[in-house]
Protein backbone atom coordinates (compact mmCIF):
# COMPACT_ATOMS: atom_id res chain seq x y z
CA UNK A 1 0.00 0.00 0.00
CA UNK A 2 1.77 3.43 -0.90
CA UNK A 3 0.52 6.54 -1.03
CA UNK A 4 2.10 9.69 -2.48
CA UNK A 5 0.66 13.71 -2.87
CA UNK A 6 1.09 16.77 -5.15
CA UNK A 7 -0.08 20.12 -5.23
CA UNK A 8 -2.35 21.73 -7.72
CA UNK A 9 -5.08 25.05 -7.66
CA UNK A 10 -8.67 25.34 -8.20
CA UNK A 11 -9.90 28.05 -9.24
CA UNK A 12 -12.99 30.42 -9.02
CA UNK A 13 -13.25 33.33 -11.15
CA UNK A 14 -10.08 34.74 -10.17
CA UNK A 15 -9.48 33.52 -6.82
CA UNK A 16 -8.21 30.13 -6.27
CA UNK A 17 -7.66 27.75 -3.79
CA UNK A 18 -4.52 24.86 -3.40
CA UNK A 19 -5.52 21.47 -4.23
CA UNK A 20 -4.09 18.45 -2.72
CA UNK A 21 -3.85 15.41 -5.08
CA UNK A 22 -3.47 12.40 -3.75
CA UNK A 23 -2.56 8.73 -5.46
CA UNK A 24 -3.09 5.78 -3.06
CA UNK A 25 -2.46 1.86 -4.09
CA UNK A 26 -3.84 -0.50 -2.18
CA UNK A 27 -4.54 -4.20 -2.80
CA UNK A 28 -7.54 -5.41 -4.90
CA UNK A 29 -9.20 -5.55 -8.18
CA UNK A 30 -7.48 -3.19 -10.92
CA UNK A 31 -9.14 -0.15 -11.25
CA UNK A 32 -8.70 3.47 -10.56
CA UNK A 33 -11.22 6.11 -9.04
CA UNK A 34 -11.38 9.99 -9.15
CA UNK A 35 -13.13 11.30 -6.03
CA UNK A 36 -12.94 14.94 -4.94
CA UNK A 37 -16.38 16.44 -6.36
CA UNK A 38 -14.38 17.23 -9.74
CA UNK A 39 -16.87 17.70 -13.18
CA UNK A 40 -16.37 15.18 -16.50
CA UNK A 41 -13.22 16.68 -17.27
CA UNK A 42 -12.00 15.60 -14.08
CA UNK A 43 -13.44 11.89 -14.07
CA UNK A 44 -12.49 11.65 -17.51
CA UNK A 45 -9.27 12.30 -16.16
CA UNK A 46 -8.38 8.82 -14.85
CA UNK A 47 -8.29 7.53 -18.37
CA UNK A 48 -6.09 10.69 -20.44
CA UNK A 49 -4.21 9.94 -17.62
CA UNK A 50 -3.63 6.24 -18.15
CA UNK A 51 -3.00 6.45 -21.47
CA UNK A 52 -0.53 9.06 -21.66
CA UNK A 53 1.32 6.77 -18.96
CA UNK A 54 1.57 4.32 -20.60
CA UNK A 55 2.30 5.86 -23.66
CA UNK A 56 5.47 7.42 -21.62
CA UNK A 57 6.29 3.90 -21.29
CA UNK A 58 6.02 3.74 -17.71
CA UNK A 59 3.84 0.74 -15.94
CA UNK A 60 0.39 1.60 -14.70
CA UNK A 61 -0.35 -0.30 -11.70
CA UNK A 62 -2.48 -3.31 -12.45
CA UNK A 63 -3.75 -2.96 -8.76
CA UNK A 64 -6.55 -0.89 -6.80
CA UNK A 65 -5.56 2.89 -6.97
CA UNK A 66 -7.69 5.95 -5.92
CA UNK A 67 -6.59 9.06 -6.77
CA UNK A 68 -8.47 12.27 -4.48
CA UNK A 69 -8.58 16.00 -4.87
CA UNK A 70 -8.74 17.63 -1.36
CA UNK A 71 -11.04 19.42 -0.21
CA UNK A 72 -13.55 17.23 -0.80
CA UNK A 73 -16.10 19.49 -0.84
CA UNK A 74 -14.52 22.09 -3.03
CA UNK A 75 -15.79 21.95 -6.74
CA UNK A 76 -13.11 21.21 -8.89
CA UNK A 77 -13.52 22.04 -13.21
CA UNK A 78 -11.13 21.23 -16.16
CA UNK A 79 -8.47 19.03 -17.37
CA UNK A 80 -5.81 20.89 -15.67
CA UNK A 81 -5.13 18.39 -12.65
CA UNK A 82 -4.36 16.41 -15.33
CA UNK A 83 -0.60 16.46 -14.76
CA UNK A 84 -0.47 16.78 -10.96
CA UNK A 85 -2.50 13.29 -10.95
CA UNK A 86 -0.41 11.57 -13.47
CA UNK A 87 3.02 12.69 -11.22
CA UNK A 88 0.72 11.66 -7.99
CA UNK A 89 0.23 8.37 -9.11
CA UNK A 90 4.23 7.91 -10.58
CA UNK A 91 5.42 8.88 -6.93
CA UNK A 92 3.00 6.26 -5.45
CA UNK A 93 4.50 3.68 -7.82
CA UNK A 94 7.70 4.43 -6.96
CA UNK A 95 9.11 6.30 -10.41
CA UNK A 96 9.29 9.18 -8.84
CA UNK A 97 10.78 10.77 -5.49
CA UNK A 98 7.51 11.71 -3.47
CA UNK A 99 9.30 14.86 -1.42
CA UNK A 100 10.37 16.17 -5.24
CA UNK A 101 6.87 14.91 -6.60
CA UNK A 102 5.18 17.37 -3.76
CA UNK A 103 7.54 20.42 -3.76
CA UNK A 104 5.68 22.19 -7.17
CA UNK A 105 2.26 22.99 -8.12
CA UNK A 106 1.52 21.48 -11.24
CA UNK A 107 -0.72 22.30 -14.27
CA UNK A 108 -1.66 20.89 -17.34
CA UNK A 109 -4.07 19.03 -19.28
CA UNK A 110 -2.50 15.47 -20.88
CA UNK A 111 -2.99 14.58 -24.04
CA UNK A 112 -2.98 10.64 -24.82
CA UNK A 113 0.45 10.06 -26.05
CA UNK A 114 1.90 11.79 -23.12
CA UNK A 115 2.40 15.41 -24.36
CA UNK A 116 1.53 18.59 -22.06
CA UNK A 117 -1.56 20.59 -23.40
CA UNK A 118 -2.09 24.22 -22.19
CA UNK A 119 -4.77 25.33 -20.24
CA UNK A 120 -7.03 28.37 -19.10
CA UNK A 121 -6.13 30.36 -15.77
CA UNK A 122 -2.25 29.67 -15.26
CA UNK A 123 -1.60 33.26 -14.26
CA UNK A 124 -4.10 33.41 -11.74
CA UNK A 125 -3.61 29.86 -10.39
CA UNK A 126 0.37 30.89 -9.79
CA UNK A 127 -1.07 33.85 -7.84
CA UNK A 128 -2.72 31.59 -5.55
CA UNK A 129 0.19 29.62 -5.11
CA UNK A 130 2.71 32.29 -4.68
CA UNK A 131 -0.03 34.15 -1.99
CA UNK A 132 0.37 30.49 -0.44
CA UNK A 133 4.12 30.57 0.14
CA UNK A 134 4.62 28.27 -2.65
CA UNK A 135 7.81 29.11 -4.53
CA UNK A 136 7.47 26.88 -7.98
CA UNK A 137 5.48 25.66 -9.99
CA UNK A 138 5.42 23.32 -13.94
CA UNK A 139 2.81 24.45 -16.36
CA UNK A 140 2.61 23.51 -19.81
CA UNK A 141 5.38 24.99 -22.06
CA UNK A 142 3.00 26.94 -24.17
CA UNK A 143 1.84 28.79 -20.70
CA UNK A 144 5.21 29.97 -20.08
CA UNK A 145 4.41 33.51 -21.11
CA UNK A 146 1.71 34.04 -19.35
CA UNK A 147 2.98 32.04 -16.16
CA UNK A 148 6.27 34.43 -15.88
CA UNK A 149 4.43 37.43 -15.38
CA UNK A 150 3.74 36.18 -11.53
CA UNK A 151 6.77 37.35 -9.90
CA UNK A 152 8.64 35.43 -7.26
CA UNK A 153 7.82 31.95 -8.88
CA UNK A 154 10.38 29.58 -10.50
CA UNK A 155 8.09 28.84 -13.16
CA UNK A 156 9.06 25.72 -15.44
CA UNK A 157 7.30 24.34 -18.42
CA UNK A 158 6.88 20.68 -19.72
CA UNK A 159 6.17 19.93 -23.19
CA UNK A 160 6.11 15.68 -22.17
CA UNK A 161 4.88 13.59 -19.20
CA UNK A 162 8.20 11.89 -19.44
CA UNK A 163 10.37 15.18 -19.86
CA UNK A 164 8.96 15.77 -16.13
CA UNK A 165 9.54 12.98 -14.66
CA UNK A 166 12.99 12.80 -15.89
CA UNK A 167 13.59 16.61 -14.13
CA UNK A 168 11.83 15.02 -10.57
CA UNK A 169 14.33 12.24 -10.76
CA UNK A 170 17.41 14.19 -11.19
CA UNK A 171 18.21 13.25 -14.51
CA UNK A 172 19.01 15.25 -17.34
CA UNK A 173 16.16 17.76 -18.29
CA UNK A 174 14.41 18.82 -21.24
CA UNK A 175 11.83 21.55 -18.88
CA UNK A 176 11.76 25.10 -20.33
CA UNK A 177 12.98 27.81 -18.30
CA UNK A 178 11.02 30.91 -17.87
CA UNK A 179 11.09 33.07 -20.82
CA UNK A 180 12.23 36.59 -21.18
CA UNK A 181 8.81 39.17 -20.74
CA UNK A 182 7.90 40.28 -24.02
CA UNK A 183 7.66 43.64 -24.49
CA UNK A 184 3.90 45.83 -24.41
CA UNK A 185 2.18 45.49 -27.21
CA UNK A 186 2.85 49.01 -29.34
CA UNK A 187 0.10 48.66 -32.18
CA UNK A 188 -1.52 52.32 -32.72
CA UNK A 189 -4.40 53.10 -31.20
CA UNK A 190 -7.44 54.88 -33.65
CA UNK A 191 -6.62 58.46 -32.93
CA UNK A 192 -8.87 61.45 -32.16
CA UNK A 193 -7.34 63.33 -34.88
CA UNK A 194 -9.45 61.60 -37.02
CA UNK A 195 -12.69 62.87 -35.33
CA UNK A 196 -14.19 65.82 -37.80
CA UNK A 197 -16.42 68.43 -35.57
CA UNK A 198 -18.83 67.01 -32.53
CA UNK A 199 -17.11 69.65 -30.14
CA UNK A 200 -19.45 68.64 -27.39
CA UNK A 201 -18.90 65.10 -27.80
CA UNK A 202 -15.24 64.95 -27.64
CA UNK A 203 -15.14 67.08 -24.82
CA UNK A 204 -17.82 64.76 -23.02
CA UNK A 205 -15.41 61.71 -23.94
CA UNK A 206 -12.45 63.71 -22.72
CA UNK A 207 -14.72 63.93 -19.08
CA UNK A 208 -15.67 60.54 -19.11
CA UNK A 209 -12.07 59.52 -19.52
CA UNK A 210 -10.79 61.70 -16.73
CA UNK A 211 -13.23 60.60 -14.28
CA UNK A 212 -14.04 57.02 -15.11
CA UNK A 213 -17.51 58.18 -16.26
CA UNK A 214 -19.89 55.70 -18.21
CA UNK A 215 -21.35 57.41 -21.23
CA UNK A 216 -23.95 57.65 -23.40
CA UNK A 217 -24.17 59.18 -26.98
CA UNK A 218 -27.43 59.66 -28.73
CA UNK A 219 -27.35 60.87 -32.40
CA UNK A 220 -28.42 59.78 -36.20
CA UNK A 221 -26.12 57.53 -38.25
CA UNK A 222 -23.04 59.06 -38.98
CA UNK A 223 -22.97 61.97 -36.62
CA UNK A 224 -19.45 59.97 -35.04
CA UNK A 225 -20.90 57.79 -32.21
CA UNK A 226 -19.13 55.03 -33.15
CA UNK A 227 -15.62 57.01 -34.06
CA UNK A 228 -15.36 58.73 -30.84
CA UNK A 229 -16.56 55.32 -28.60
CA UNK A 230 -13.85 53.26 -30.51
CA UNK A 231 -11.10 56.17 -29.77
CA UNK A 232 -11.80 56.31 -25.68
CA UNK A 233 -8.99 53.94 -25.06
CA UNK A 234 -6.30 56.55 -26.75
CA UNK A 235 -6.93 58.91 -24.25
CA UNK A 236 -7.20 56.21 -21.29
CA UNK A 237 -4.05 56.08 -18.61
CA UNK A 238 -2.34 52.85 -19.28
CA UNK A 239 -2.67 50.37 -16.83
CA UNK A 240 -0.55 50.52 -13.56
CA UNK A 241 0.88 46.72 -12.68
CA UNK A 242 -1.42 45.87 -10.36
CA UNK A 243 -4.39 46.86 -12.83
CA UNK A 244 -2.32 44.80 -15.83
CA UNK A 245 -2.10 41.51 -13.74
CA UNK A 246 -5.69 41.82 -12.29
CA UNK A 247 -7.26 42.24 -16.39
CA UNK A 248 -4.60 39.88 -17.91
CA UNK A 249 -5.95 37.37 -14.82
CA UNK A 250 -9.47 37.88 -16.29
CA UNK A 251 -8.25 37.05 -19.64
CA UNK A 252 -6.27 34.45 -18.90
CA UNK A 253 -9.36 32.08 -17.34
CA UNK A 254 -11.47 33.40 -20.33
CA UNK A 255 -8.59 32.04 -22.48
CA UNK A 256 -8.34 35.26 -24.72
CA UNK A 257 -4.44 36.34 -23.82
CA UNK A 258 -2.48 36.77 -26.81
CA UNK A 259 0.36 34.09 -26.90
CA UNK A 260 2.99 36.90 -27.83
CA UNK A 261 2.38 39.81 -25.37
CA UNK A 262 0.26 38.05 -22.43
CA UNK A 263 0.25 41.21 -20.22
CA UNK A 264 -2.46 43.44 -20.88
CA UNK A 265 -1.00 47.04 -20.63
CA UNK A 266 -3.81 48.79 -22.26
CA UNK A 267 -7.09 49.20 -21.09
CA UNK A 268 -9.65 46.38 -23.32
CA UNK A 269 -12.25 47.46 -25.46
CA UNK A 270 -15.27 45.08 -25.60
CA UNK A 271 -18.08 45.81 -27.77
CA UNK A 272 -20.54 42.33 -27.94
CA UNK A 273 -23.15 42.20 -30.68
CA UNK A 274 -26.36 43.41 -29.90
CA UNK A 275 -27.96 39.66 -30.08
CA UNK A 276 -25.46 38.45 -26.96
CA UNK A 277 -27.35 36.74 -24.47
CA UNK A 278 -26.90 37.77 -20.48
CA UNK A 279 -24.61 34.56 -20.02
CA UNK A 280 -22.47 36.19 -23.22
CA UNK A 281 -22.35 39.86 -21.70
CA UNK A 282 -22.28 39.26 -17.79
CA UNK A 283 -21.09 35.74 -17.77
CA UNK A 284 -22.18 32.51 -16.86
CA UNK A 285 -22.58 29.00 -18.30
CA UNK A 286 -23.93 25.60 -17.06
CA UNK A 287 -20.35 23.97 -15.75
CA UNK A 288 -17.85 26.07 -15.89
CA UNK A 289 -18.89 29.96 -14.93
CA UNK A 290 -16.73 32.11 -17.65
CA UNK A 291 -16.28 35.53 -17.17
CA UNK A 292 -18.28 37.56 -19.87
CA UNK A 293 -17.92 41.06 -21.79
CA UNK A 294 -18.58 42.91 -18.97
CA UNK A 295 -15.77 40.97 -16.89
CA UNK A 296 -13.18 40.89 -19.88
CA UNK A 297 -13.80 45.01 -20.37
CA UNK A 298 -12.40 45.26 -16.69
CA UNK A 299 -10.12 48.78 -16.22
CA UNK A 300 -11.26 49.47 -19.69
CA UNK A 301 -14.54 50.20 -22.13
CA UNK A 302 -17.58 47.81 -22.54
CA UNK A 303 -19.42 49.75 -25.88
CA UNK A 304 -22.57 49.10 -26.64
CA UNK A 305 -23.30 49.71 -30.04
CA UNK A 306 -27.01 49.98 -31.44
CA UNK A 307 -27.87 49.90 -27.40
CA UNK A 308 -31.72 49.57 -27.87
CA UNK A 309 -31.38 46.62 -29.88
CA UNK A 310 -30.02 44.89 -27.43
CA UNK A 311 -32.48 42.63 -24.94
CA UNK A 312 -33.43 44.59 -21.96
CA UNK A 313 -32.94 41.58 -20.05
CA UNK A 314 -29.25 42.20 -20.83
CA UNK A 315 -29.14 46.11 -20.14
CA UNK A 316 -30.50 45.29 -17.09
CA UNK A 317 -28.20 42.98 -15.80
CA UNK A 318 -25.81 45.72 -16.16
CA UNK A 319 -26.69 47.57 -13.79
CA UNK A 320 -25.41 45.62 -10.60
CA UNK A 321 -22.28 45.93 -12.06
CA UNK A 322 -22.14 49.49 -12.82
CA UNK A 323 -22.51 50.10 -9.34
CA UNK A 324 -19.82 47.25 -7.68
CA UNK A 325 -17.40 46.91 -10.38
CA UNK A 326 -17.92 43.01 -9.24
CA UNK A 327 -20.07 40.26 -11.13
CA UNK A 328 -21.47 38.03 -8.73
CA UNK A 329 -22.62 34.74 -10.52
CA UNK A 330 -24.90 32.67 -8.48
CA UNK A 331 -25.22 28.75 -9.53
CA UNK A 332 -26.84 25.71 -7.81
CA UNK A 333 -23.09 24.69 -7.18
CA UNK A 334 -21.91 28.14 -5.88
CA UNK A 335 -21.43 31.70 -5.94
CA UNK A 336 -18.39 33.05 -8.21
CA UNK A 337 -17.43 36.83 -8.89
CA UNK A 338 -15.48 38.51 -11.64
CA UNK A 339 -14.36 42.06 -11.77
CA UNK A 340 -15.99 44.28 -13.90
CA UNK A 341 -14.69 47.78 -13.40
CA UNK A 342 -15.54 48.59 -16.56
CA UNK A 343 -16.89 51.77 -18.06
CA UNK A 344 -20.23 51.74 -19.80
CA UNK A 345 -20.22 53.32 -23.68
CA UNK A 346 -23.80 53.52 -25.10
CA UNK A 347 -24.76 54.50 -28.53
CA UNK A 348 -27.98 54.82 -30.13
CA UNK A 349 -30.16 56.50 -33.16
CA UNK A 350 -32.62 58.65 -31.79
CA UNK A 351 -35.47 56.30 -34.01
CA UNK A 352 -35.68 52.72 -35.27
CA UNK A 353 -35.94 54.44 -39.18
CA UNK A 354 -32.31 56.60 -38.18
CA UNK A 355 -32.74 59.28 -40.36
CA UNK A 356 -29.82 61.66 -41.21
CA UNK A 357 -31.89 64.60 -40.31
CA UNK A 358 -35.28 64.93 -38.25
CA UNK A 359 -37.22 66.34 -41.05
CA UNK A 360 -36.68 63.37 -43.43
CA UNK A 361 -37.57 60.27 -39.56
CA UNK A 362 -40.92 58.92 -40.61
CA UNK A 363 -41.58 57.31 -36.91
CA UNK A 364 -44.33 58.70 -35.15
CA UNK A 365 -43.97 60.26 -31.61
CA UNK A 366 -44.65 57.32 -29.68
CA UNK A 367 -42.54 54.98 -31.87
CA UNK A 368 -39.71 57.19 -30.87
CA UNK A 369 -40.21 57.13 -27.32
CA UNK A 370 -40.97 53.68 -27.03
CA UNK A 371 -37.25 52.76 -29.08
CA UNK A 372 -35.39 55.25 -26.73
CA UNK A 373 -37.35 53.72 -23.39
CA UNK A 374 -35.90 50.13 -24.07
CA UNK A 375 -32.81 51.66 -22.59
CA UNK A 376 -34.32 51.81 -18.82
CA UNK A 377 -34.82 54.49 -16.32
CA UNK A 378 -32.88 52.79 -13.55
CA UNK A 379 -30.21 51.84 -16.77
CA UNK A 380 -29.62 55.62 -17.21
CA UNK A 381 -30.26 56.52 -14.27
CA UNK A 382 -26.31 54.83 -13.71
CA UNK A 383 -24.82 56.90 -16.71
CA UNK A 384 -22.75 59.91 -15.77
CA UNK A 385 -22.85 61.91 -18.97
CA UNK A 386 -25.43 61.75 -21.89
CA UNK A 387 -24.80 63.73 -24.81
CA UNK A 388 -26.70 64.25 -28.29
CA UNK A 389 -24.85 64.83 -31.05
CA UNK A 390 -25.83 66.36 -34.18
CA UNK A 391 -25.51 65.16 -37.62
CA UNK A 392 -22.41 66.63 -39.98
CA UNK A 393 -22.98 69.56 -41.62
CA UNK A 394 -21.27 70.69 -44.82
CA UNK A 395 -19.18 72.85 -42.53
CA UNK A 396 -18.22 70.42 -40.30
CA UNK A 397 -16.76 68.08 -43.36
CA UNK A 398 -14.95 70.89 -45.21
CA UNK A 399 -13.21 71.70 -41.50
CA UNK A 400 -11.05 68.42 -42.47
CA UNK A 401 -9.49 69.81 -44.94
CA UNK A 402 -8.43 73.38 -42.90
CA UNK A 403 -7.76 72.47 -39.63
CA UNK A 404 -6.39 69.54 -37.61
CA UNK A 405 -8.08 68.36 -33.97
CA UNK A 406 -6.54 67.78 -31.37
CA UNK A 407 -4.68 64.51 -31.40
CA UNK A 408 -5.54 61.28 -28.56
CA UNK A 409 -2.02 61.79 -27.13
CA UNK A 410 -2.34 65.72 -26.39
CA UNK A 411 -5.74 65.24 -24.50
CA UNK A 412 -4.37 62.13 -22.87
CA UNK A 413 -2.07 64.75 -20.95
CA UNK A 414 -4.83 66.63 -19.52
CA UNK A 415 -6.66 63.38 -18.52
CA UNK A 416 -3.70 61.74 -16.90
CA UNK A 417 -2.80 65.06 -15.06
CA UNK A 418 -6.38 65.06 -13.88
CA UNK A 419 -6.40 61.51 -12.53
CA UNK A 420 -3.39 62.64 -10.74
CA UNK A 421 -5.37 64.86 -8.65
CA UNK A 422 -7.97 62.45 -8.40
CA UNK A 423 -5.73 60.16 -7.32
CA UNK A 424 -4.35 62.26 -4.22
CA UNK A 425 -7.55 63.29 -3.15
CA UNK A 426 -8.96 59.90 -2.74
CA UNK A 427 -5.13 58.21 -1.11
CA UNK A 428 -5.65 56.10 1.54
CA UNK A 429 -8.95 54.65 -0.36
CA UNK A 430 -9.53 52.03 -2.98
CA UNK A 431 -10.75 54.43 -5.21
CA UNK A 432 -8.89 55.34 -8.34
CA UNK A 433 -11.35 57.80 -10.18
CA UNK A 434 -13.84 60.16 -9.04
CA UNK A 435 -16.92 57.88 -10.66
CA UNK A 436 -15.80 55.17 -7.91
CA UNK A 437 -16.64 57.06 -5.17
CA UNK A 438 -19.68 56.67 -3.44
CA UNK A 439 -22.22 59.30 -2.42
CA UNK A 440 -21.70 59.82 1.22
CA UNK A 441 -17.86 60.31 -0.03
CA UNK A 442 -18.46 62.59 -2.26
CA UNK A 443 -20.53 64.94 -0.09
CA UNK A 444 -18.43 64.47 2.70
CA UNK A 445 -15.54 66.26 0.70
CA UNK A 446 -17.76 69.08 -1.00
CA UNK A 447 -20.91 70.63 -1.02
CA UNK A 448 -22.55 72.87 -3.78
CA UNK A 449 -23.32 76.25 -2.17
CA UNK A 450 -24.60 79.60 -3.57
CA UNK A 451 -25.44 79.87 -6.76
CA UNK A 452 -23.80 76.23 -7.72
CA UNK A 453 -26.88 74.48 -4.87
CA UNK A 454 -29.09 76.54 -6.72
CA UNK A 455 -28.68 75.04 -10.09
CA UNK A 456 -28.52 71.84 -8.66
CA UNK A 457 -31.84 71.97 -6.20
CA UNK A 458 -33.72 73.42 -8.60
CA UNK A 459 -32.79 70.37 -10.97
CA UNK A 460 -33.79 68.10 -8.04
CA UNK A 461 -36.95 69.86 -7.42
CA UNK A 462 -38.19 69.73 -11.29
CA UNK A 463 -37.96 65.84 -11.44
CA UNK A 464 -35.01 66.19 -13.86
CA UNK A 465 -32.02 64.76 -10.70
CA UNK A 466 -32.59 61.50 -8.94
CA UNK A 467 -30.56 60.51 -5.47
CA UNK A 468 -28.37 59.14 -7.48
CA UNK A 469 -28.42 61.57 -9.91
CA UNK A 470 -27.33 64.63 -7.79
CA UNK A 471 -24.34 62.44 -6.54
CA UNK A 472 -23.36 61.64 -10.16
CA UNK A 473 -23.27 64.90 -11.06
CA UNK A 474 -20.85 66.08 -7.99
CA UNK A 475 -18.69 63.23 -9.25
CA UNK A 476 -18.81 64.80 -12.90
CA UNK A 477 -18.30 68.02 -11.69
CA UNK A 478 -14.87 66.93 -9.52
CA UNK A 479 -13.65 65.50 -12.66
CA UNK A 480 -14.34 68.82 -14.40
CA UNK A 481 -12.36 70.47 -11.57
CA UNK A 482 -9.43 68.20 -11.78
CA UNK A 483 -9.31 68.96 -15.78
CA UNK A 484 -9.07 72.98 -14.93
CA UNK A 485 -7.02 72.25 -12.37
CA UNK A 486 -9.21 73.59 -9.26
CA UNK A 487 -9.07 71.74 -5.99
CA UNK A 488 -12.69 72.04 -5.85
CA UNK A 489 -15.67 72.63 -8.20
CA UNK A 490 -17.12 75.94 -8.77
CA UNK A 491 -20.13 77.19 -10.61
CA UNK A 492 -19.10 76.50 -14.44
CA UNK A 493 -17.44 72.62 -13.15
CA UNK A 494 -21.40 72.03 -11.68
CA UNK A 495 -22.95 74.04 -14.87
CA UNK A 496 -21.15 71.62 -16.68
CA UNK A 497 -22.21 68.80 -14.90
CA UNK A 498 -25.52 69.48 -14.92
CA UNK A 499 -25.55 69.94 -18.35
CA UNK A 500 -24.01 66.81 -19.65
CA UNK A 501 -26.30 64.97 -17.11
CA UNK A 502 -29.88 67.02 -17.61
CA UNK A 503 -29.18 68.29 -21.12
CA UNK A 504 -29.23 71.89 -19.74
CA UNK A 505 -27.44 73.81 -16.62
CA UNK A 506 -30.22 75.92 -15.60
Amino acid sequence: MKLARTWSVALAGVSGHLVSVEAHIAPGLPGATVIGLGDAAVVQARDRVRAAVQNSRYKWPETRITLALSPAALPKRGAGYDLALAIALLAAAGDVPAADAARPILLGELALDGSVRPVHGVLPSLLTARAAGRTSAVVPADNLNEACLADGMDVLGARTLADLVHHLRGESSALERQLQRRPPDETPLPDMRDVIGQPEGRRALEIAAAGGHHLVMIGPPGAGKTMLATRLPSILPALDDDQALEVTAVHSVAGILDDHTPLVTRPPFVDPHHSASVAAVIGGGSGLIRPGNASMAHRGVLFLDEAPEFRPTVLDALRQPMESGVAVLARASGVVRYPARFQLVLAANPCPCAAALDINCTCAPGVRRRYLARLSGPLLDRVDIRVELPALGPADLAMAADETPESSEEILVRVVRARERAAARWSGTTHRTNAEVSGPEIRRWWRPSGRSAALVDRAAEQGRLTGRGYDRVLRVAATCADLAGRDTPELPDVATALALRCGEAA
